[in-house]
């Protein structure tokens, strides 16, 4: 099903904007001529807030505060975007955390909060609702697409992301709001949530072994993953699953391991 989106003219809102990856989207994204751009986050960047709002006169930028652990948060944040924006059409989730020796936070964040913030998303996305429809973009992390045992945790919450977003990628879904998604998994990018990683791993015996793995592995740069993220929001399918590794974009074709049988009675399929 094609969801491609034509950024121009669109109202977009970016959960984690102040970070790593999620500033340089947000400056992938203002080049696109973008109508309206709400940025929820924990913590506001005023001097680069400031700058985006100078540099893009034409484009509503504004801040939200969002610790996205709490549901009243979320909701009092996407209710003031609309009705500052009327509507948007683009919701991308960047928030995250890596540090395995926070379970309870790291679940809630990279889990949790990407559930409720997309279900309260979509209370005003949905064409059956009232809405307009349009794309809803998971980050997730290739730790989603298979076991990390160094960041079992981590790994865990993502593969949450990644299989949460492929179920609402669901024709049925997608027949009923109009409203499409894709799951974008990088992989190793140089930002801030890698810094003091040997002491994030699930156990600390792995700490040593962190270090000599994350000497040696090759990096992509924050840039040119923002730009692949921005890319795939305008080209991808709906239910793609979009690895992001050095820079080139891989869709994967993630099979079906169960097939039920049928009986008697009527097995509706919702893959």
């Amino acid at each position: 099903m094609n969801c491609e989106m034509d950024l121009e003219g669109k109202n977009v809102v970016y959960l984690g904007g102040f970070g790593g990856i999620g500033k340089k989207c947000v400056q992938e994204l203002l080049k696109k001529q973008i109508k309206g751009l709400a940025i929820f986050d924990l913590i506001v960047d005023d001097d680069l807030l400031a700058e985006w709002k100078k540099q893009n006169p034409d484009t509503e930028v504004f801040y939200q505060k969002v610790d996205i652990t709490q549901k009243s948060d979320i909701d009092a944040a996407y209710k003031a975007t609309a009705e500052k924006l009327g509507h948007f059409d683009v919701v991308v989730k960047g928030s995250g955390l890596l540090d395995d020796r926070l379970i309870e936070l790291t679940i809630q964040i990279n889990l949790v909060g990407v559930i409720n913030t997309t279900l309260t998303a979509l209370e005003y996305m949905d064409k059956s609702n009232g809405g307009r429809g349009g794309l809803i973009v998971n980050i997730s992390s290739v730790a989603g697409l298979q076991p990390t045992p160094l960041m079992a945790i981590y790994s865990t919450s993502k593969t949450g992301v990644t299989t949460f977003t492929r179920a609402m990628a669901s024709p049925i879904h997608y027949a009923h709001s109009g409203v499409g998604f894709i799951t974008i998994c990088p992989g190793f990018t140089n930002t801030g949530i890698l810094k003091d990683i040997d002491k994030k791993t699930t156990f600390p015996f792995y700490e040593t072994r962190m270090r000599t793995v994350f000497s040696k592995v090759k990096g992509q740069t924050v840039e040119v993953c923002a730009r692949n993220i921005v890319h795939a929001i305008e080209t991808a399918q709906n239910g793609s699953v979009l690895m992001l590794e050095l820079g080139e974009i891989h869709e994967l074709d993630i099979p079906n391991l169960c097939n039920p049988q049928l009986d008697d009675c009527v097995f509706v399929c919702l893959s």
